[in-house]
């Protein structure tokens, strides 16, 4: 086996392995080194490569898994012992240095730290954090403090002396790099007169939902903060809570009810002086009870008017209307007089005479409807006892269908700004109508009259009402985002509308424009009720922006503002390396290398090539080309020192940057000679005569011929291949098959397969020969089963027979 093999670097995506040869060389030349790894999960070795070299640095491997590797020599009798690593590898390294380090406190003794996290651990997790100090006259970093956390304070400090500090992360690989306080600190007590300044004076939270206050202050030492509601100390709850921290005091609130509404002061007091603050809070909801008791005035036989006070409780925003409501006394039904009472007042028409009534009144703001408070009950009859009777027969005969069924009803309306009334049914058989194509905005008063066949009666009047929406259109969108594009389509994402107008959102509307158009046009024929829609048919290299907007009940709201045009393009990556890096020719200071397009071009074409060099015994690469790189697939690097070894290896480079290197395998010497052999090192080309032979109910028999072309190193072995045909991928069979021909056994029968094989030798594995039609795994019946003659005549004999046991 290899000796002293050894771990020479890990990082948080590579390892780098060195070995010496075996002390036992087999009695043969060392050919090649087979370099191998494991994931801990697995029971399995895969090989990495095979080299010629001492050591071997393996990328890219997953950051944070735990792998174990080994070495195998090989000559030409075989392959010899593993030289494994003994304990399991992580692949992390030292963690990057911790973020920003500021000053939370200073006092005569002490200072308080706080930094931030690193921005990777380097795969492996902090332990701990070590905080250094360095006095003003000295040149010496003292440790001071170990913690887990991201905040510490360094105590015993001398009063007035200046210190610097440093804070430095560290994980099971080692310790980062120091982070530097920006600057020192001197160690003494500050003195911050106490200041308090709210964002905002006034909050407003709806009922039912939480609200969250912050309030910056400032102080040392730190003062006592004092909260109060309404001039009495504020009791903290499991729904009210205060909470303080060095630069800010917190008041929460959650689920609130309307008592919470108030004005709260905010008092800060340190040993230097004292400040307040107020702030109001707001509570939204729907309104108190109209303040009564309701007064009735102008009382007669048909009408009464209604007087009342506004609510003490508004709910936080203004009373838009009330409803006025009437009860006759001898029934339990509830009947609307009025749903758009603007003023504190109304007249109520069309009462029976002698009937007595009861009214109901409750106020209404955007968030609902009050409680309702009644009336006294009230008789509808003029105040005067000798005129009651007689007009009490009057109307009540007036009240009746006038001895004959009512056969309809007609209906009228007018706008209050009109003298004319318009006629919207004149056959109406129901006591309900729904009146429809009236002006938003407008006011109107409607009447019904009942006909029988004396005629149409006396008309009812409606109180005047205004046209208008419940609901409100919703605001725009929000977050709108653009993802997976694409050269013909692109994703719209966004999330839902701050305010939805008091109504559902029913859909959203998608729309884009074309930078070289000025027209938007609508994506999305259907509503769209997802947050994210794939927009398509776009025009390839073409520049788009996109606006969406909300709708609901009331409309289409308002859109968003337009995100940054986009191109519709087909994603793009940097280059794949180049293939077939060679050395052509060398001279005693020179070395010219040739090289073919890579086969993966990242999307974009390739723009040039950049090759770099550096000495076998160094990691620093030298970049021989221009920045940019040279056109050609082929290169001279000169001004070489004569007999010393140098790695080569070439990039591809296109527009997003430079690729994957390939480098040229083994190490390569300046040397000047007269004739020049060059022998072209690749992999194998494909075996030849590949054919089936001997197919099976469950196996076949693989038989070819080694490759014409053995690309300058023997054959090794062969990889032999399957796959069914309701697949897409090959699995392995055997990948050390040594032999022209291969046993395939296991396969199942009746299944359609393909076939393939690839040579390998010491640079790699080949191209495939596979199976130019698919193999179906069968052979021939078994025979049939008992036949009998079933007919015979004097020219015929007709037979049956049973079927075979296996087709």
């Amino acid at each position: 086996m290899p000796a002293n093999f050894a771990i020479k670097e890990i990082t948080k995506n590579s390892v780098t392995l060195t070995w010496e040869p075996p002390i036992l060389d087999g009695g043969s030349k060392i050919k090649q080194y087979h370099v191998e790894k494991r994931e801990s999960t697995r029971k399995v070795y895969s090989p990495v490569t095979t080299c010629h070299k001492m050591s071997w640095k393996i990328e890219p491997l997953v950051e944070g898994s735990i792998y174990f590797f080994r070495v195998l020599a090989e000559n030409e009798w075989g392959i010899g012992l593993p030289a494994e690593t003994p304990e399991p590898l992580k692949i992390s390294e030292v963690p990057q240095p911790p973020g920003k380090v500021t000053v939370l406190d200073v006092t005569r003794n002490s200072v308080s730290l706080k930094w931030e996290k690193p921005d990777h651990d380097g795969g492996s997790r902090i332990s701990h954090y070590e905080i250094e100090m360095q006095s003003k006259d000295s040149d010496k970093w003292t440790l001071c403090a170990q913690c887990k956390y991201l905040e510490t304070t360094v105590t015993s400090l001398a009063q007035g002396e200046e210190y610097q500090f440093r804070v430095i992360a560290v994980n099971s690989k080692g310790k980062s790099d120091s982070r530097l306080l920006a600057n020192p600190v001197v160690v003494k007590d500050l003195v911050i007169e106490p200041d308090i300044r709210p964002k905002l004076t006034q909050y407003s939270v709806q009922v039912g939902y939480d609200l969250k206050i912050e309030v910056p202050i400032a102080g040392h030492p730190k003062p006592v903060i004092t909260w109060t509601k309404d001039g009495a100390a504020l009791k903290q709850t499991t729904r009210i809570n205060v909470v303080d921290s060095a630069r800010n005091t917190h008041l929460t609130i959650k689920e609130a009810t309307k008592y919470d509404g108030g004005l709260y002061s905010i008092n800060i007091t340190n040993m230097h002086g004292s400040k307040d603050a107020t702030i109001e809070v707001i509570t939204l909801d729907k309104p108190g009870p109209p303040t009564g008791p309701i007064k009735m005035d102008d009382i007669s036989a048909e009408s009464v008017t209604l007087t009342w006070e506004p609510p003490s409780y508004t709910g936080g925003c203004p009373i838009s209307n009330y409803v006025v409501q009437k009860r006759d006394t001898t029934t339990t039904n509830w009947v609307v007089v009025s749903a758009t009472v603007a003023r504190n007042t109304l007249k109520v028409t069309n009462l029976k005479t002698g009937a007595e009534y009861q009214f109901r009144i409750c106020a209404e703001n955007r968030y609902g409807k009050s409680y309702a408070i009644d009336s006294e009950p009230v008789l509808a009859q003029y105040p005067f006892k000798d005129a009651i009777f007689g007009y009490h027969i009057e109307r009540k005969e007036k009240n009746t269908d006038g001895g004959s069924s009512i056969s309809h009803y007609v209906i009228q309306k007018r706008e209050t700004s009109r003298l004319a009334w318009t006629v919207v049914a004149s056959d109406c058989g129901a006591t309900m109508f729904k009146v429809t194509k009236l002006l938003m905005g407008n006011e109107y008063i409607f009447r019904v009259m009942a006909v029988n066949k004396f005629g149409t009666g006396e008309p009812l009047e409606s109180a005047p009402v205004i046209m208008r929406n419940q609901f409100v259109t919703p605001g725009p969108p929000q977050e709108l985002e653009i993802a997976n594009i694409a050269r013909d389509s692109m994703t719209v994402c966004w999330t839902r509308p701050e305010v939805d107008g008091g109504s559902d959102i029913a859909g959203y509307i998608v729309e884009k424009r074309d930078r070289a158009g000025i027209r938007w046009t609508k994506c999305n024929k259907r509503r769209v009720t997802d947050l994210r829609f794939r927009v398509t048919g776009l025009t390839e290299d073409h520049e788009y922006e996109f606006r969406l907007s909300a709708e609901n009940a009331a409309g289409v709201g308002q859109p968003t503002e337009p995100t940054p045009y986009t191109k519709a393009c087909d994603p793009t990556f940097e280059p794949g390396p180049p293939t077939n890096a060679h050395v052509v020719d060398t001279s005693k200071n020179s070395i010219t290398l040739a090289w073919s397009r890579p086969i993966y071009d990242g999307g974009v074409d390739i723009q040039g090539y950049a090759v770099e060099i550096c000495k076998a015994d160094e990691d620093e690469w030298t970049l021989c080309t221009p920045p940019t790189g040279v056109n050609a697939t082929s290169f001279k690097i000169t001004k070489l020192t004569e007999h010393q070894e140098y790695k080569v290896q070439v990039c591809a480079i296109n527009k997003l940057g430079i690729g994957e290197p390939a480098e040229i395998l083994g190490t390569v010497k300046p040397v000047d000679s007269a004739f020049v052999s060059v022998k072209v090192l690749d992999t194998p080309g494909a075996p030849v005569n590949f054919t089936v032979k001997d197919i099976k109910k469950n196996s076949v028999n693989l038989v070819w011929e080694p490759p014409l072309i053995d690309g300058g190193a023997r054959v090794k072995h062969y990889f032999v291949e399957k796959r069914e045909s309701t697949r897409k991928a090959y699995s392995n069979i055997s990948n050390k098959c040594t032999r022209n021909s291969f046993h395939v056994g296991d396969l199942n029968e009746g299944v359609i397969y393909y076939f393939r094989v690839m040579a390998e030798n010491e640079y790699g594995v080949g191209l495939a020969a596979e199976t130019a039609e698919p193999v179906k795994t069968s052979e021939v019946p078994l025979p049939v089963g008992k036949v009998t003659l079933t007919e015979v005549t004097k020219t015929t004999a007709s037979m049956a027979w049973e079927k075979p046991d296996h087709d």
